[in-house]
């Protein structure tokens, strides 16, 4: 699984946010080898696949948090827009619509290793 991130990394992007871990869309994007703007518009095509519990766009108050406890984040602080969180459904859900090689090996990467932390 070349390129892809090792298991330590990706776990540092997996956030607790409404009791929920979560990894959000930049580092998703990150991970997937897209950016940001096409991660969101592949989402925004398909978005009846992804209800509340697979994906959920964080408060003003909740990015200011992230970004302070997270320094990879800090380019977050002045954007305008909202980030999105994924919850393990939501990854999942999102191998399937990039339908990429890369975003299956991430998926099976983040499926297949508990230690990652998303359980």
């Amino acid at each position: 699984m070349s390129g892809v991130m090792s298991v330590e990394v990706i776990a540092t992007k997996i956030f607790e946010i409404r009791g929920k871990k979560v990894i959000l869309d930049r580092d998703l994007s990150e991970l997937y080898g897209v950016s940001t703007k096409v991660l969101n518009q592949a989402v925004k095509r398909n978005i009846k696949r992804f209800p509340g519990d697979f994906m959920f766009q964080l408060t003003e108050l909740e990015k200011d948090k992230v970004v302070t406890i997270c320094d990879h984040l800090i380019s977050l602080k002045f954007s305008y827009q909202l980030p999105y969180a994924f919850t393990e459904q939501g990854v999942a859900m999102l191998s399937s619509i990039l339908n990429s090689e890369r975003a299956i090996a991430v998926n099976i990467q983040i499926k297949e290793r508990p230690q990652i932390g998303f359980r």
